[in-house]
C-alpha cells in the first residue's frame, strides 16, 4: 500500500512543476481569468476593488517553494487522516466517493464521484503528455528523432500544431492498460519495481547535486513573500496529488483497517522528505530566475544536472528515474479511475458495464478499457495546459468533503467501530478544510470557471440519468450492492 501511494505521489510533478512554481508564471496578454482568487480576495478587501490585481501571472516562490511543499504536506496529511480513518471503516473500492456516499448521501456521492473523474482523467492526460514530451527530448539527445507530426499535441496554446496525433502519449496508456487489465498482482509488482528506480533516482540527485549547491542561489529566499509560497503551493499541489489513491484497492487489502492507514500516512511523510530535498538542492544549484521558460522549465532537474557539468551517467540515472515516476504515476492513477467507476456503477449511478468484471483475471476490465480511451486520446491531440490547475481543485474539492465527512459521521454514528481515529475531531478535519480552501484559492479564475462548469454538467447528468437508476432510486430501498461483488 505504501508503494502503490509512492508509485501515485512521485509522478512527472516533483521533476517538471518545482521549477515552474519557483520561477512563477507570466502570460502576455492581462485577463481577470489568470488572476488567482486569493489576489482578488485580498485586494478587495483591502481596497474595495480588484484595480491592483495581479493578471499577468502568478509571483515567483523562489527557494521558498521548500516551505510550499510543506504547507502543501500539512494540508494532505490533516486530509490523509480523514481517509484515514474512513478508510479504515468503509474498507471499500471507491476512495472518497464511497466515503462520502456512506457519510453525506448520495447527491454529495455523486458530486464528489464526478469530481473525482475529472481529478484523474485529467492529471493523467497532463502526465501522458508530459511522457511523450520528455522522452522525445531525451532521444533527440541521443541522436535519436521521433517525428513531430506523430509525437505532438495536435492542439497547443489554442492553435493547431500541424501534427496528425502524439502516439507515445497514447501508446503509454494503451501498454498500462493491457497490464491493468490481467490483474492487480502483475500491476503491484511493475509499480514496486518503478518506485524503487524514481526513489533510486531522487536520491541520487540529492547527492550528487547537493556537491554543487551554492547559497548564493538561495537569496532571496521568499521573493515574492507569503503569497508566492501560497501560489507555489497551489502549483506544487499535483505532486502530493495521489495518496488517495491508496484507499481504492481498499479491496485487494489482506487487512484493510490496518494496511490502509498505514499506506496513506506512509507515502504522505516519505514523499514530504523527498520533495523539500529537491527543492532545496535543485534551487541551490540555479537561481530560480532560470526555470521561468525553455528546457529548463520543462526538465528542471534534469537541466540543473547538465548545467552544473555532472557526469552523463548521473543525468540518465535522473531522466530514467523521471520516465518510470511518470509511468507508475499513469499505472496507479489508470487503476484508480476504473476502480471508481466500478463502483459508481455498481450503486447504478452509472451503466451497470462500468462494473462488468473479467471472467478470468476478476478485474472491471470494461472500466479500465474505457479508461484508457478517456485519457489516451485527449492526450493524442492536447497539450498539457491548465490541466495541472484543473486536477488540483478537483483533487482539493475532494479532501474538504473527506474532512466534513469525518465531523458528520462521528456526529451520527458515534459508537461505531473505527479501528484508526483522527485526533482532536472536529478541529482536524477543520484545519483540512480551512488549509484546502486557502490553496484553492491560490487557483486562477480560469480554473475555478472550468471546475464549476463540470460540477454543473455532472448534476445535469445526475438528475436526468443516475438518480433513476440508483440502488436507492425504487420505493423500497434496497441493500445496497457496496460490500459485494469483491474484485481482484
Amino acid at each position: 500500500m505504501t508503494a502503490l501511494g509512492i508509485g501515485a505521489i512521485i509522478g512527472s510533478g516533483i521533476f517538471v512543476l518545482t521549477g515552474t512554481a519557483a520561477a512563477g508564471e507570466h502570460f502576455e496578454a492581462p485577463s481577470i481569468l489568470h488572476a488567482q482568487v486569493l489576489d482578488l480576495i485580498v485586494n478587495f478587501l483591502r481596497t474595495g476593488n480588484t484595480a491592483n490585481v495581479l493578471m499577468h501571472g502568478r509571483p515567483p516562490a523562489g527557494p521558498s517553494i521548500a516551505i510550499s511543499f510543506l504547507l502543501v504536506a500539512v494540508a494532505c496529511s490533516f486530509a490523509g487522516l480523514c481517509y484515514a480513518e474512513l478508510a479504515s471503516m468503509i474498507p471499500i473500492a471507491g476512495s472518497a466517493y464511497t466515503y462520502s456516499y456512506a457519510t453525506l448521501g448520495e447527491i454529495f456521492a455523486w458530486i464528489i464521484g464526478w469530481d473525482l473523474i475529472l481529478e484523474y482523467a485529467v492529471s493523467n492526460v497532463a502526465v501522458a503528455v508530459s511522457f511523450s514530451g520528455y522522452l522525445k527530448a531525451q532521444l533527440d539527445a541521443f541522436g535519436l528523432h521521433l517525428a513531430d507530426k506523430w509525437a505532438s499535441p495536435v492542439w497547443a496554446g489554442g492553435q493547431a500544431t500541424g501534427a496528425y496525433f502524439n502516439l507515445p502519449a497514447f501508446l503509454i496508456v494503451f501498454l498500462l492498460t493491457l497490464l491493468l487489465v490481467r490483474g492487480v498482482r502483475e500491476s503491484s509488482a511493475a509499480n514496486i519495481v518503478m518506485v524503487i528506480i524514481k526513489l533510486g533516482a531522487i536520491i541520487t540527485f540529492l547527492v550528487v547535486g547537493s556537491m554543487f549547491v551554492h547559497p548564493v542561489n538561495w537569496h532571496p529566499f521568499a521573493p515574492s513573500g507569503f503569497s508566492g509560497i501560497v501560489t507555489g503551493g497551489a502549483i506544487v499541489f499535483f505532486t502530493y496529488i495521489g495518496f488517495d489513491s491508496v484507499s481504492t484497492a481498499a479491496e485487494e487489502c489482506r487487512d484493510p483497517q490496518h494496511d490502509l492507514p498505514f499506506g496513506i500516512i506512509a507515502s504522505l511523510i516519505v514523499c514530504t522528505v523527498l520533495y523539500v530535498g529537491v527543492a532545496i538542492v535543485l534551487l541551490g544549484m540555479v537561481k530560480y530566475t532560470t526555470f521561468i521558460s525553455g528546457a529548463a522549465a520543462e526538465a528542471p532537474v534534469a537541466y540543473a544536472l547538465k548545467v552544473v557539468g555532472s557526469r552523463p551517467f548521473f543525468q540518465a540515472v535522473v531522466v530514467l528515474g523521471a520516465l518510470m515516476g511518470m509511468i507508475s504515476s499513469l499505472l496507479v492513477f489508470q487503476y484508480g479511475q476504473a476502480r471508481i467507476w466500478y463502483a459508481m456503477s455498481r450503486d447504478g449511478l452509472l451503466p451497470k458495464l462500468f462494473s462488468a468484471v473479467h471472467p478470468k483475471f476478476k478485474t472491471p476490465h470494461w472500466s479500465t478499457w474505457i479508461a484508457c480511451l478517456a485519457v489516451g486520446i485527449p492526450a493524442g491531440f492536447v497539450d498539457i495546459g491548465d490541466a495541472a490547475d484543473l486536477s488540483n481543485i478537483g483533487t482539493l474539492f475532494a479532501f474538504v468533503l473527506v474532512s466534513l465527512g469525518v465531523i458528520f459521521l462521528r456526529r451520527k454514528e458515534p459508537r461505531r467501530p473505527r479501528t484508526f481515529k483522527v485526533p482532536l475531531v472536529p478541529w482536524f478535519p477543520i484545519i483540512a478544510v480551512i488549509l484546502c480552501g486557502g490553496l484553492m484559492a491560490g487557483l486562477t479564475v480560469i480554473t475555478w470557471l472550468r471546475f464549476v462548469i463540470w460540477l454543473a454538467i455532472g448534476l445535469v447528468i445526475y438528475f436526468f440519468y443516475s438518480r433513476y437508476h440508483s440502488e436507492f432510486a425504487g420505493p423500497q430501498a434496497q441493500t445496497s450492492s457496496i460490500a459485494s461483488s469483491r474484485i481482484k
